[in-house]
């Protein structure tokens, strides 16, 4: 495994701009202004903190921001159903997303365990 020098070496963080990039394409003609940016500024959160976090002086640090790119991604899984069920998403489109938005909450979860037993 290469040693990671910074941020975009992260899966995590090639992830979250994958699903950042996704729902910014899958929503530009969404007309409901304030639902699209709500979501969109939720799943930009995501890589966003992992980087922010990456930047920053300590561990304990890195932690604090990879929880709350973790509570950013639940944010998103949240407005996901509400653009399924408003019917802005397809059913196939939001199962596709909120997949991602599942594995990507599982790889947080792991970095930040394994950030917490090894650092």
């Amino acid at each position: 495994m290469e040693k990671v020098k910074s941020f975009e070496d992260l899966e995590v963080w090639k992830e979250g701009m994958r699903l950042s990039v996704q729902i910014y394409k899958s929503l530009k003609d969404c007309k409901d202004y304030g639902f699209r940016d709500q979501i969109q500024r939720a799943a930009v959160s995501i890589p966003s903190n992992i980087s922010e976090g990456f930047e920053r002086q300590t561990n304990k640090e890195f932690i604090q921001y990879l929880f709350i790119a973790k509570g950013s991604c639940g944010e998103f899984r949240t407005q996901l159903y509400i653009a399924k069920e408003l019917q802005y998403i397809s059913n196939d489109h939001f199962k596709e997303l909120l997949e991602k938005a599942k594995q990507l909450t599982l790889m947080l979860a792991g970095l930040i365990r394994t950030r917490q037993n090894r650092f």
